[in-house]
């Protein structure tokens, strides 16, 4: 099974659209709403996210070892049939 990890705002849209897309596919993952953090919290998970990423823009799925920064429902079927 693989280890998937999506970091997410609670108010962005193609966070939105990556949620129902692994829930609707009944994939497990887990998910952090950045925004809704306590403020250290946030940052250190932003830190983290910009170290994954290389940037600070959402969502950003991490599935194993590969990340995809945006919602590309095409790079996410390619990772999760490797």
């Amino acid at each position: 099974m693989k280890k998937i990890m999506l970091y997410a705002l609670s108010t962005c849209p193609f966070c939105t659209m990556a949620k129902k897309y692994f829930t609707n596919h009944q994939i497990i993952y887990d998910s952090v709403d950045v925004d809704l953090l306590k403020e250290d919290e946030k940052e250190k998970t932003i830190s983290e996210v910009q170290k994954i990423s290389g940037r600070r823009a959402f969502p950003v799925i991490v599935i194993d070892d590969e990340v995809i920064v945006g919602y590309d429902e095409l790079r996410i079927k390619e990772a999760l049939e490797k």
